[in-house]
C-alpha cells in the first residue's frame, strides 16, 4: 500500500483498501512516513480516479437509515449494535479524510497534511471502537449500516468547496451535537469504556470541523463568495440535510463557527 512515494497517490491506495484494519494501518503507516519525509507531497498532480472508491468490505451489508436495527442499551448486544454504528461513522470518515487528501489538486500544502492529519485521527478511533466490539463479542460487519455520510461525498467530488461546506462542518459537526447524549446514554449503561472512547472522539472531531470551516472560510475568500449566503446555496444544491437540535454550541464555538452561525442555531 506504501509503495507510492508521493502523499497523495499513497492516500489513494489507502482508500482503495477493502480491509478496515488494514486501511487503518495504512493511514498510520503513511502519516509516520510522511512525518519522517519519506513521501514527497505534489499538491498540483492530477490524480486518476481508478474505481473501487471507497475500498470497503463485502459486511457490513448497507441498507436505508430506517432499515438499521434498534439500539437498546439494556442489552449488551443493544450496546454492540451501536458501538457498530459508530465504527461505521469513523470507518467512512477515514474514507473521507482521504478523499478529500488525495482528489483535490491545486490546493495550499497545509490542507493536504491537514487532511492527513483528520485520517489519521479517524483510522485511530476507528480501531478503538472495532476493538471495543470485540470485547462485546461481535466484530465490524455483523450488523446492517447505512451509507448517507459517503453519499454526500460523492455528491460533492467535483468541488473542494462544496466538499468543505457540507461534509466536515455540516455533517461532521452533527458529530459534535450527538456525540455527548450518546455518551451520557452508553455510560448510564455501564460501558464506561466506550464512554472514554467517545470523550476521545469528541475532541479529536472538533479539530475536524474546525479545519472544514477553516478551509471553507479559505476557498469562500479566494473565490469572492460571502460565507453565509453561498453556503446556504450549497445546502439547496446539494439537497443537505435539514439539521436539527439540540446544539452543542461550546463545541461547534470551538470547532470555528460564528456568533452569527451560532444564533441560527439556537
Amino acid at each position: 500500500m506504501l509503495d507510492a512515494l508521493e502523499l497523495r497517490a499513497g492516500a489513494l491506495a489507502c482508500l482503495l483498501e477493502t480491509d478496515p484494519y488494514t486501511k487503518a494501518a495504512g493511514v498510520a503507516a503513511l502519516a509516520q512516513a510522511f512525518a519522517a519525509g519519506a513521501l514527497a507531497l505534489d499538491s498540483a498532480a492530477v490524480l486518476r480516479d481508478t474505481g473501487g472508491i471507497p475500498g470497503r468490505p463485502v459486511r457490513p451489508q448497507l441498507v436505508p437509515p430506517r432499515l438499521v436495527g434498534r439500539r437498546s442499551m439494556a442489552t449488551v448486544e443493544g450496546r454492540a449494535m451501536l458501538v457498530h454504528a459508530l465504527a461505521h461513522i469513523e470507518f467512512n470518515a477515514v474514507n473521507l479524510a482521504l478523499d478529500a487528501l488525495w482528489r483535490f489538486p491545486g490546493m495550499p500544502d497545509a490542507y493536504y497534511t491537514d487532511w492527513l492529519q483528520v485520517s489519521r485521527e479517524e483510522a485511530y478511533h476507528f480501531t478503538l471502537l472495532a476493538d471495543h466490539l470485540a470485547t462485546l463479542g461481535h466484530a465490524y460487519g455483523d450488523f446492517t449500516a447505512h451509507d448517507s455520510l459517503w453519499e454526500m461525498v460523492e455528491s460533492t467530488k467535483g468541488d473542494v468547496l462544496a466538499r468543505m461546506a457540507l461534509v466536515p462542518r455540516t455533517l461532521e459537526a452533527r458529530g459534535l451535537d450527538a456525540i455527548p447524549p450518546l455518551r451520557a446514554k452508553i455510560a448510564q449503561a455501564g460501558d464506561l469504556a466506550a464512554a472514554a472512547i467517545l470523550d476521545i472522539i469528541l475532541r479529536d472531531e472538533v479539530g475536524h470541523v474546525e479545519i472544514g470551516n477553516r478551509w471553507y472560510g479559505f476557498l469562500c475568500e479566494a473565490r469572492g463568495l460571502p460565507l453565509r449566503a453561498t453556503y446556504d446555496e450549497l445546502v439547496v444544491k446539494y439537497r443537505a440535510p435539514v439539521l436539527k437540535g439540540p446544539f452543542n454550541l461550546e463545541a461547534r464555538r470551538r470547532a470555528g463557527f460564528s456568533e452569527e452561525e451560532l444564533a441560527r442555531f439556537a
